[in-house]
């Protein structure tokens, strides 16, 4: 299924993100109450490269399992 960036994730007035729900990318499982800046990488995807894309996922056992991210044009 496709989401909208700023469904799955919230911008800090800092500039952080932090996700407003249970997500996972690759084996890395966090949710609401973490908070991440520019840099951090989850299984080596830092979600910062892909602010503002579209989000490809599945939910599986109430965790939003991130596939990828969709390009400006697709």
């Amino acid at each position: 299924m496709r989401y909208k960036f700023d469904q799955i994730f919230q911008e800090n007035p800092d500039k952080t993100l932090t996700p407003k729900m249970t997500i996972r990318i690759g084996s890395a499982t966090f949710g609401p109450g973490v908070t991440f800046g520019p840099g951090v990488s989850f299984s080596g995807v830092n979600i910062f490269d892909f602010k503002g894309l579209d989000i490809e996922g599945e939910k599986e056992d109430g965790i939003l399992v991130i596939k990828g991210f969709y390009k400006n044009d697709e």
